[in-house]
């Protein structure tokens, strides 16, 4: 048995490593637009986006440690067809059809075509996608590279662009025409766009395993490092998201038209920090866009090799993974978050009611239908709330969503789907006549 690592150590390092993954190109570029459009109301925005992008992530990493040690175990209650689609649509988001395209877009916008406007985004994205593929193609350092090196610098630059911004603030904070609730449902359907929790799932085999090869074999152990390193990203994640949000929130940036999120953030970072503000958030994107890349790029990896009984090993799907993404990543970052907008509102509810049902009612509740028709009726609204966005759902439809409990917090899925789980749990424990 390998020598185990001193538990600080482990905590620290993974909790690192699992802020880094989760902090990438929408975690840096949504906070300043939810504080700018919230104004006075920047607290209950904070605590909207803290919901779906600091707790769920959070509790998604915890649940799939109770239950064991990766996707397929949280998946346990489900029928295969189910896990096989889920498992599909949760991988193409957070990889090569948004989250990764975008981690490369995000960092020439803000970190490269401000200092170097004669480098083609064609160019760079080649040269970045390099070094992704470079890092993540050895699977069992990842969590060490990203947690030990680069997470480190990251947060250097952040904390020194939040802590300048909040002791020494641009503007004053204005009044604004949202309310507490608008802040609040505005900034927990921004937190979709950080595509956390759909990473949480993924990237907890990738951190349970990590804590495994440092020695910690048994599930107590795994569970409780799981549980501190969990805690370590939270304080990160809430620290800096907060200083972004109120950053966003005391600024004196004016928009004509629609607010271009990337532009918006090197405003802020140039008025803060003054000419050396572009090079700090350049290098604070690039190293946020990088590990989280290299996480997610690996996460791919791992799932062609699964998905196809290592027909594709994993540094096949890695190289496949890192292809499309270069080729995706040539978009502008406000089309890749336009077009994913969509995706995100009807898989991000249903991978939330997963999370909750196996964390809940795992130990209690071993019939698979209640897992499966809670998952249904969340996929059936979440549908009439993707028909919304495109405009073309009928009125009777979204009249019946918005009578429905929670609906004013975008979380009209949960009570029905609580009820579609409780009573069809009790039909199929219920004794049976003799």
């Amino acid at each position: 048995m390998s020598k185990k690592e001193h538990k600080l150590v482990t905590v620290i390092t993974v909790g690192f490593a699992l802020f880094a993954m989760f902090f990438g190109a929408g975690n840096l570029i949504l906070p300043p637009y939810i504080g700018l459009l919230s104004g006075s109301e920047w607290a209950m925005a904070l605590v909207g986006f803290f919901v779906t992008a600091i707790l769920a992530p959070f509790v998604g990493v915890l649940t799939v440690a109770r239950v064991g040690t990766g996707f397929s175990d949280l998946m346990a209650k489900f029928p295969m067809w189910l896990t096989v689609a889920i498992h599909f649509l949760v991988i193409l988001c957070i990889g090569p059809l948004v989250a990764i395209p975008r981690t490369g877009a995000t960092t020439y916008e803000v970190g490269v075509r401000p200092l170097f406007p004669e480098i083609s985004n064609v160019v760079f994205a080649v040269i970045f996608f390099a070094v992704v593929l470079v890092l993540s193609i050895s699977k069992s350092r990842i969590v060490d590279v990203i947690g030990k090196y680069l997470t480190p610098v990251l947060l250097l630059f952040l904390v020194l662009l939040v802590c300048c911004g909040i002791l020494f603030p641009i503007d004053e904070v204005e009044p604004t025409s949202f309310t507490g609730v608008d802040a609040f449902v505005f900034s927990f359907k921004e937190g979709y766009q950080t595509l956390d929790v759909l990473a949480s799932v993924i990237f907890a085999g990738i951190i349970i395993s990590a804590i495994t090869n440092k020695g910690y074999t048994t599930h107590h152990e795994r569970m409780r490092l799981a549980i501190w390193s969990g805690v370590v990203s939270t304080l990160c994640l809430l620290f800096i998201y907060g200083g972004l949000i109120y950053l966003g929130a005391t600024t004196d940036y004016v928009a004509e038209g629609q607010v271009a999120r990337t532009q918006l953030l090197l405003h802020i970072s140039h008025t803060v920090l003054g000419r050396y503000g572009t090079i700090v958030i350049a290098c604070a994107i690039a190293f946020a866009c990088l590990t989280t890349a290299i996480a997610l790029t690996s996460a791919m990896g791992s799932f062609a090799q699964q998905l196809t009984k290592g027909w594709i090993s994993y540094k096949v799907g890695v190289v496949i993974c890192t292809l499309i993404s270069l080729v995706l990543s040539i978009n502008e970052v406000d089309a890749i978050i336009k077009y994913a907008g969509n995706i995100l509102l009807f898989i991000y509810p249903i991978v939330f009611t997963v999370i909750l049902y196996v964390l809940f009612f795992n130990k209690y509740v071993n019939d698979r239908l209640p897992y499966l028709l809670s998952v249904i009726t969340t996929a059936l609204i979440s549908s009439v709330a993707v028909l919304q966005n495109f405009g073309v759902c009928p009125e009777r439809l979204s009249q019946m969503k918005a009578s429905i409990p929670l609906s004013s917090y975008s979380l009209e899925w949960l009570l029905p789907s609580f009820v579609v789980f409780v009573v069809s749990a009790f039909i199929v424990n219920s004794p049976r006549k003799r």
